[in-house]
């Protein structure tokens, strides 16, 4: 066994691709109701309960999406971006619902635009996501000396 961690399992793929999958959903979805991703922010954010429900999967796939990332297409990117999706996770859950909500409601009354990019984002994100997933990382290349001229 070696002592690096790259997690290669289908089991940690599937997952990743559901991050993915889930994702694009929700972009999506803002995308076409901004009104619906909000009103299903309202719901989670209405007790502390959910905001650390909603925590507490985020944080999940954010862990999924890090340990999945050494078998991608861009390790690098995946990990940027898992660590990303857990400082979310662990921002919202430290700075309460109140908070949260406050938070939200700027947001809605920035108007329906401001949304549609935040979903803009979650869709490209979920798209990049699912596209390293899917693919191999690429082998090295083979790194072979050729004689230089003058060299006989």
């Amino acid at each position: 066994m070696s002592a690096r961690f790259p997690v290669e399992g289908e089991n940690v793929r599937s997952a990743a691709l559901l991050v993915a999958v889930f994702t694009i959903t929700v972009g999506v979805v803002g995308l076409i109701s901004p009104d619906s991703g909000t009103t299903v922010r309202r719901l989670y954010f209405a007790t502390p309960v959910g905001l650390y429900a909603a925590g507490v999967v985020r944080l999940a796939m954010g862990l999924v999406v890090i340990l999945y990332a050494p078998a991608s297409r861009a390790p690098k990117t995946l990990c940027a971006l898992g660590a990303l999706m857990c400082m979310q996770a662990l921002t919202a859950t430290l700075l309460g619902p109140g908070r949260a909500r406050a938070v939200l409601e700027w947001e809605t009354m920035q108007g329906t635009a401001l949304l549609r990019v935040g979903a803009a984002v979650a869709l490209a994100t979920g798209c990049f996501l699912a596209f390293a997933v899917l693919g191999h990382r690429p082998k090295p290349k083979a790194k072979h000396s050729s004689p230089r001229p003058g060299d006989g």
